[in-house]
């Protein structure tokens, strides 16, 4: 299979990785929208003009899309989707529905296939909460994210004036989590479930407080959660906040029986020590499956849970049954 990488960034680095350690599977060429000549990747796949990927349509059988999702996936992916077959992360939940639309009807027109929104979640965990809802109908779902660096967050908090540098943590409320874990179903808010930790390197002579405030107040990103900011110096930051972890847990209590006597739980958790590693990982699965899928004759968008499970894994459908049943 012939993949090739658009948007060379972390997530671009964690998918070239996994391609790269794939049996069944070229990389192909690595397009930024940078100057070329300026970038180094870490193997010796050529690295293309972001204008120039319409002259590799016959060459290139999925390209896997490393962009963001606030500005660059909802234009990258339906664009790229007439000419190419392709995968992309879009994660901005509320939005799913449009970005499917849009990459439905560019996909379909040229004759490819897009998956959207794949990777742990949206992705894996959203396969988690759909096997366990399956399951148990009569229940509750909660999803708890970290604890682990969340990269909107802290590039939220480095847009703010005096900041030099930050990284924010999402940390699940201990007591919440027991509570989800309980069988009892709890209501709980946004702010019973998660607090946020950040870590800001201030310019010199910056307000502090200042800065604080603003954080704290941020409407959409830390208002809703009780937020602690604390100041570091540069050097502790980059000694002890360098890395990309993150994970998460979802779990969905519910009752069965003929009169709902039995309380059972289900749990789906991650434990990374690198978030778009990772998630490049889960990307490459895709990839693999949506080559499969295209050359069954499918078009137009899908998401993960349309993707039978075998087909994104590189064993044939015997090693399957003999090794994962």
């Amino acid at each position: 299979m012939r993949i090739a990488i658009a948007g060379y960034g972390n997530l671009g680095r964690g998918v070239e990785a996994a391609v790269t350690n794939a049996p069944d599977m070229e990389l192909v060429g690595i397009f930024t929208r940078r100057d070329p000549s300026t970038v180094s990747v870490a193997t010796d796949t050529p690295v293309l003009a972001w204008n120039d990927m319409a002259s590799y349509a016959d060459k290139i059988d999925v390209v896997v899309i490393c962009g963001g999702s606030a500005t660059d996936l909802p234009t990258q992916t339906p664009e790229l989707a007439k000419l190419f077959c392709v995968v992309d992360s879009f994660d901005t939940h509320a939005n799913i529905p449009d970005h499917f639309a849009n990459v439905d009807a560019a996909a379909r027109a040229a004759g490819n296939l897009g998956v959207i929104s794949c990777g742990w979640d949206p992705g894996l965990f959203s396969l988690a909460r759909l096997y366990a809802s399956a399951a148990l109908p009569q229940g509750a779902d909660y999803t708890f994210w970290g604890r682990g660096v969340s990269q909107g967050h802290s590039d939220a908090i480095r847009r703010i004036p005096g900041v030099a540098d930050a990284r924010q943590y999402t940390v699940p409320v201990p007591e919440a989590v027991k509570a989800a874990r309980s069988g009892d179903n709890p209501e709980l808010t946004t702010r019973q479930k998660h607090t946020r930790e950040c870590f800001v390197v201030a310019e010199e002579g910056a307000d502090l407080a200042a800065i604080e405030k603003a954080i704290v107040t941020m409407p959409n990103y830390f208002a809703d959660y009780d937020t602690t900011v604390t100041f570091i110096s540069q050097e502790e930051l980059d000694a002890n906040h360098k890395g990309l972890p993150h994970g998460g847990t979802v779990i969905r209590s519910g009752r069965t029986g003929l009169d709902s006597e039995f309380c059972n739980t289900v749990e789906f958790s991650l434990n990374l020590d690198s978030n778009p590693y990772f998630t490049g990982s889960v990307l490459t699965s895709v990839a693999r499956a949506a080559f499969r899928m295209h050359e069954e004759g499918k078009v137009g968008a899908y998401t993960m849970f349309d993707i039978p499970p075998a087909l994104l894994s590189p064993l044939s459908a015997e090693e399957l049954r003999a090794h994962l049943m």
